[in-house]
């Protein structure tokens, strides 16, 4: 049986704790790299969502995002980029409502 209050949660933060010990990337580089694997994937919007904040703390601009969904296009193909697009919006969307909720 998975050990702690919230399992999956824990063993995600400790596989993202062990990546970021063992990259010598810069944070936007990190990002970036991660928005474009995100993208690869399909991921769903929540996977974006968990990425809004680091995304912020480490600078990155809407204009870089943009960047790494027009880099990517020609790899994973249209819908893959259009559905990351739009997952990347409803993610904004998500942590907008998220924070009104907060206050």
């Amino acid at each position: 049986m998975a050990k702690g209050d919230s399992p999956v949660l824990e063993a995600l933060t400790d596989i993202n704790a062990a990546s970021l010990e063992r990259t010598e990337l810069d944070p936007a580089s990190l990002i970036l790299v991660r928005l474009a694997a995100l993208v690869a994937v399909d991921a769903p919007p929540s996977s974006y969502l968990v990425h809004l904040g680091p995304a912020t703390e480490a600078g990155i601009t809407l204009d870089q995002a943009q960047d790494v969904l027009v880099a990517v296009a020609p790899i994973v193909g249209t819908p893959r980029t259009m559905s990351a697009a739009t997952k990347m919006v409803e993610a904004l969307g998500l942590a907008i409502d998220l924070a009104e909720h907060l206050e």
